[in-house]
């Protein structure tokens, strides 16, 4: 579980991310810096290109075939189109420290 900077200042645990991702994903590495500029220090990066059974799951999970696919606890959040959008809209914050 990650602390962020502003959260831990603050003695709040943060939300348990959890991404599925590959190996070469330019969009994974966006939503991963995106994170850790937030102060998440730790990421359950579940790899889709080494286990084929994790992007059955996923895809049945999410609906969706592209990486990455983010869960802020267990609420879907998305791809890093999305995750941003929610950032620009103020609304990734409360999010990472509901955890």
């Amino acid at each position: 579980m990650g602390r962020g900077k502003n959260a831990a200042s603050k003695g709040v645990i943060m939300a348990n991310i959890t991404m599925y991702t590959t190996a070469y994903c330019p969009y994974c590495n966006n939503a991963e810096r995106l994170l850790e500029n937030k102060g998440v220090t730790g990421i359950n990066k579940i790899r889709i290109d080494e286990a084929p059974e994790k992007r059955m799951e996923m895809m049945e999970k999410t609906g969706r075939r592209t990486v990455p696919q983010i869960y802020i606890d267990d609420q879907h959040i998305g791809g890093f189109d999305d995750l941003r959008a929610l950032d620009l809209a103020g609304e990734l914050d409360p999010l990472l420290a509901a955890g």
